[in-house]
């Protein structure tokens, strides 16, 4: 049976003689729209600057030429494959009464043929076989992707700078350490309180100071660390206050409720939430394959072997979460998922482990959308004092 928040299919009826289908494909200098207007024989192609009002003045030249040829439109939509340009497209042709689709990239199936003739024509014709089929209510035909609101794209910023943060961090102190290393100098640590008064009396092995050019290098690097740690505390500050603030909002009280779950940091909580459990899924399967944690068989004929991970949905997610997979069973070792894994990595072989890790953080995941969307948390697991 069909659920509401379904993107494999489109749950409304066709008419085809009173819609009018378009698609995009877009780039970054221009876009390129492709339509099927009723009662035009022709498909008329048009490539635009990018700027959203010439695209809603061609829509609208299409359903009058439509309504010229004794056509009624009641409906106009129009779709794009998902990429850099986002969702902002989708929302603001979506207030203006006209119905836009993000269509899933890896929905657009293309020739295998090593050359291929690869144009934007030609893309457009598999953006409309995709949204035809869709449109048709034809399953597995086409998926698309949720849009969401501006304020649910704000909310994933602030876990997504403070990661990116955390990676300037770490490529400074390992730059600093390279350069001291270079030197012969491996006991010096950028990361401490006084390590900027400290830089001025370290010495080489030799016995002499740091050559002037090395020193100054150093206390830009030391000046671009400070810079760097008081932004991800700014971050980490202002995410705690907004918890204060608002802690009977949707979001936060999933986060409040995540991180009462022994092992599961604040950190850690509000990126699950942002990224994957604050989603519509449609079952567990969903979540797993969202998050890439799922397998990629390979069978044909006699030949059964499987590839590993499929790497096809969010990778912060399936970063995250095996790492608090090996997290979980330090600080959960009496939980029925603990024991799941213990018993099954009892031959102690690295790779044995290093497989049901990511069976473990699928496990946990499917766990945790059950815990915040329904309350009840995963058997044995100890929550912290509310």
């Amino acid at each position: 049976m069909p659920q509401s928040n379904d993107l494999s299919r489109c749950l409304a009826a066709l008419d085809q003689d009173g819609t009018l289908i378009g698609v995009i494909e877009m780039s970054q200098s221009s876009w390129l729209v492709a339509g099927i207007v009723p009662g035009i024989e022709r498909h008329p192609l048009k490539k635009l600057p990018v700027d959203e009002e010439a695209l809603l003045r061609l829509l609208r030249r299409w359903r009058d030429e439509a309504i010229k040829a004794g056509r009624t439109i009641v409906r106009i939509t129009i779709a794009f494959e998902a990429g850099r340009d986002g969702f902002w497209l989708a929302r603001w042709l979506r207030a203006r009464d006209i119905e836009a689709y993000v269509i899933h990239a890896t929905s657009i199936a293309v020739s295998r043929e090593h050359r291929r003739a690869k144009t934007d024509r030609l893309d457009t014709e598999l953006l409309k076989r995709a949204l035809l089929g869709w449109l048709r209510g034809e399953p597995d035909h086409c998926s698309m992707a949720a849009i969401p609101t501006l304020e649910e794209e704000d909310a994933k910023r602030q876990n997504r700078e403070r990661e990116n943060l955390i990676g300037e961090r770490t490529r400074i102190v390992n730059r600093m350490q390279s350069s001291l290393a270079r030197l012969g100098i491996r006991t010096f640590k950028p990361t401490l309180r006084k390590a900027s008064d400290l830089l001025a009396t370290v010495r080489t092995p030799e016995g002499v100071l740091l050559p002037l050019n090395t020193l100054a290098e150093m206390r830009r690097d030391m000046a671009r660390l400070r810079f760097v740690i008081e932004q991800i505390k700014e971050i980490e500050a202002a995410r705690l206050e907004r918890l204060e603030d608002a802690p009977e909002e949707r979001c936060h009280a999933m986060v409040r409720l995540l991180a009462r779950v022994i092992g599961v940091g604040i950190e850690t909580a509000d990126m699950l939430v942002h990224e994957v459990l604050s989603r519509n899924f449609r079952d567990r399967r969903g979540v797993a394959r969202y998050a890439g944690l799922t397998g990629s068989p390979n069978e044909s004929g006699s030949k059964r072997r499987e590839k590993g991970l499929a790497r096809a949905g969010n990778a912060r997610v399936r970063r995250g979460m095996i790492q608090l997979a090996w997290r979980f069973l330090m600080f959960q070792k009496d939980s029925a998922l603990a024991q799941w894994y213990r018993a099954r990595t009892r031959d102690a072989r690295q790779g044995t482990r290093k497989t049901m890790i990511v069976a473990l953080a699928r496990k946990l995941l499917v766990e945790l959308w059950r815990f915040v969307t329904t309350g009840q948390p995963p058997v044995g697991v100890a929550l912290r004092a509310a």
